[in-house]
């Protein structure tokens, strides 16, 4: 199964970062929460349901002109994926910049239930009850 949830999370990032909302939409669980409340930049928060992580989505996103997420590596523990990363963001005046973060995935059902974002690789493999 973990092979599995490695695969989603390499779908659902590749929908983000081409911005495919329906795509994001199928790879999620309708009762989704999104806990980006660790976030040193725009929009820090924790949103619950699909219908509040899509405005989030298209609201952070639409600030930018570019966001590419590269995955470092995937993690796999049990029904979690944590993925160290470094993402790539160009704003609308064309000023990139590049932030690193590590996500824990949640999956349940074959869709993604719980995405959150630490700052740190450290506290997300603690979160997800690993050590590196």
């Amino acid at each position: 199964m973990s092979q599995e949830n490695v695969e989603l999370v390499r779908r659902a990032i590749a929908a983000y970062n081409q911005r495919d909302f329906e795509a994001m939409r199928a790879l999620n669980h309708p009762d989704v929460e999104l806990d980006w409340s660790a976030s040193q930049g725009l929009e820090a928060g924790v949103y619950r349901g699909w219908e509040e992580v899509m405005r989030f989505y298209k609201n952070f996103l639409g600030t930018f002109e570019e966001v590419v997420i590269e995955p470092g590596r995937f993690i796999e523990s049990g029904d979690s994926v944590v993925v160290p990363n470094t993402a790539q963001v160009r704003g609308r005046d064309g000023i990139e910049t590049l932030a690193r973060s590590a996500f824990v995935f949640e999956v349940r059902g074959g869709r993604l239930a719980r995405i959150r974002l630490y700052q740190e690789t450290r506290e997300a493999l603690e979160a997800a009850a690993l050590r590196e």
